[in-house]
């Protein structure tokens, strides 16, 4: 191990044995996600570089403050990519900070989620203890793979070192399509064209119009053109980051001061209730909404057609912004907390008020 994570190791170590509360900071890109973080700052921003990448077996390994740009210009130059896109929400990302968010992009629904690409993790835990799990293979342990764990645990179950993550090829073209239609209509067609051999690879409604993605070989993709219609959009790329990163009209139109609700359901659930501003990504499966609509009534109108709601951006961050947990889910993080972190010190409150 670098000179840099053992310090690291010795900082938590230390904060252990003084029972110091630490709040881990990586590019801070994200430091508006979850609930406010309270305690020393542990930075891993100078824990960077890239260990290993082997472009022929798919696999790049990192330290966790490596920023997501510098992986993804890495990847680029043998045509390969971060297959679940994560978001950056600003240029100091970090590979770890996108890991312990959890957070994907577009292509998400199509080609997986990010705990999907984890292969292997190097973490300290709220002991002080390097711990690894995983490796560089799909099929690296026998039973749970605890590596993936830390993705969208914010840092509360151990401090992210390494992470090894499965890279795939850039798909050969793409294309974007749009047509105007009712939000009814939309999720109708991506109902319908995912159950058909499409190469999709990103869909939202946004504005009265629908736009899709095609990613694949060139004949491919002009043979799904053919068979959806629609009309091509130049700028497809830039469309897509814009959803992406929240730089779409919007995610900052009129958005000072008001929560940005992210909402998870059943792709094909028909359009809510809750009145206000909506887009709706990942097939229908995220929804995104600003609304002057209470949050009981947006989280009980998401728990009617089995989803959950959570208070993304905005809003009283002292308070729970993750839709809340059943009683046996509640009891096995508390479990996973207690094992991973006994004295309670790493991001206390970031996930939920009482761990």
């Amino acid at each position: 191990m670098d000179d840099l994570g053992e310090a690291l190791r010795a900082q938590v170590e230390e904060a252990a044995a003084r029972r110091t509360p630490l709040a881990i900071v990586g590019g801070a890109s994200k430091g508006f996600f979850g609930r406010q973080a309270e305690g020393a700052l542990l930075r891993l921003d100078g824990h960077r570089g890239v260990i290993d990448y082997e472009p022929t077996e798919l696999v790049i390994t990192a330290r966790s403050g490596t920023p997501l740009a510098e992986i993804e210009a890495v990847l680029a130059e043998q045509r390969q990519m971060l297959a679940f896109e994560p978001p950056h929400f600003g240029m100091t990302a970090t590979l770890g900070g996108a890991i312990a968010c959890g957070l994907s992009g577009p292509r998400r629904p199509y080609a997986g989620a990010a705990r999907d690409f984890v292969l292997g993790a190097r973490i300290v835990n709220g002991q002080g203890e390097i711990l690894r799990f995983g490796g560089q293979v799909m099929k690296n342990v026998a039973g749970y793979d605890v590596s993936r764990l830390m993705v969208g645990a914010l840092g509360t179950l151990g401090v992210l070192l390494e992470v090894s993550l499965k890279v795939l090829p850039q798909p050969v073209a793409e294309m974007t399509l749009s047509r105007q239609c009712a939000p009814e209509q939309a999720l109708d067609w991506l109902a319908r064209w995912a159950g058909q051999p499409l190469p999709l690879s990103a869909s939202c409604f946004v504005d009265d119009r629908l736009y899709v993605r095609l990613s694949g070989t060139a004949t491919g993709v002009e043979a799904a053109q053919r068979a959806i219609g629609g009309d091509r959009i130049e700028a497809g790329g830039s469309f897509w980051r814009s959803i992406a990163e929240h730089t779409h009209p919007f995610f900052t139109t009129d958005a000072t001061d008001r929560i940005l609700w992210r909402l998870a359901v059943p792709a094909a659930t028909p359009p809510l209730s809750p009145p206000g501003r909506w887009l709706l990504d990942w097939g229908g499966a995220q929804r995104w909404l600003y609304t002057e609509a209470s949050s009981a009534s947006i989280r009980e109108a998401v728990e009617q057609v089995g989803g959950h709601a959570q208070q993304f951006r905005g809003g009283d961050r002292r308070a729970e912004v993750f839709h809340p947990l059943s009683a046996p889910l509640a009891s096995v993080h508390r479990k996973l907390k207690a094992a991973f972190d006994p004295q309670g010190i790493l991001n206390p409150g970031r996930l939920y008020r009482d761990w």
